[in-house]
């Protein structure tokens, strides 16, 4: 018998892990929202008779049998710390398909897309995925290691919007900028010490697909993803010391790149 390379078995190992690999969504429009996406596979849902007659209406669509707990000793597998407001549901993680699947579709007009370089904070993640949502993104894009994976509490802050603004999760951030690139893109990357503003640099490329790179609070871009960028553009500040959390940034950054 020929011995598989090691590669081999641990890409294996790796897809087995990923097709058992479940969420615990909570609180109740996270769950709601789930309930009634067809695109989500939902496994157990445990609510308490509170939640159970608020989510009645996505219940029955989802057409799920729900399980009943005492909010007292509430039986979802979930942190102590988490809200739950009396709401759980175990789902597989949502499928999105490839960038390129993506990256072009989306509202009227020319497309963009947020890019995150080693922003694990899932809290931010899913604020920029609402910022995302309500500014007509095509897709934010992390990275398959040191980025936030789906979580529930990602799913709470998100407030819905995981289940309709596409996620995706690339294992070389570099790579897939230059695929965008490929497809039209031009790929700005917010740095707090670059010479041009946001809005300079996007006014002539505005009638193009633009992608914004956004880097963790504390070390910002990598270098190598800097230098994948077509450009470096900062957020103007009136005074002497100013910065923003990365989810303020993104919102600011898709607001001045609306189409």
């Amino acid at each position: 018998m020929v011995k598989k390379p090691k590669w081999v078995v641990a890409k294996e190992q790796s897809r087995k892990a990923a097709a058992a690999e479940t969420v615990w969504l909570f609180g109740l429009h996270a769950v709601r929202d789930a309930l009634v996406n067809p695109q989500r596979e939902r496994l157990r849902l445990i609510v308490t008779r509170n939640a159970m007659d608020k989510l009645a209406e996505a219940i029955e669509v989802a057409g799920i049998e729900a399980e009943m707990s005492d909010p007292r000793n509430f039986a979802a597998p979930l942190d102590p710390q988490s809200v739950h407001q009396g709401a759980a549901l175990e789902v597989k993680p949502l499928n999105w398909g490839r960038l390129e699947d993506v990256a072009l579709a989306g509202p009227d007009g020319p497309p963009r897309v947020v890019m995150l370089d080693r922003v694990t904070d899932p809290h931010n993640v899913g604020a920029i995925l609402r910022s995302a949502e309500v500014f007509g993104a095509s897709a934010v894009v992390g990275t398959l290691h040191h980025s936030a994976p789906e979580t529930g509490a990602l799913a709470k802050t998100a407030s819905g919007a995981l289940e309709r603004q596409p996620y995706l999760r690339e294992r070389n951030l570099a790579d897939a900028m230059e695929r965008l690139r490929s497809m039209g893109y031009v790929i700005f990357g917010l740095d707090g010490e670059a010479d041009k503003t946001l809005e300079e640099a996007i006014e002539p490329v505005r009638d193009r697909p633009i992608a914004l790179v956004l880097g963790a609070e504390g070390p910002g871009l990598r270098l190598k993803t800097k230098d994948t960028c077509d450009g470096l553009v900062k957020i103007p500040f009136l005074r002497a010391f100013g910065s923003l959390n990365v989810s303020n940034a993104a919102a600011v950054a898709l607001y001045a790149a609306r189409g």
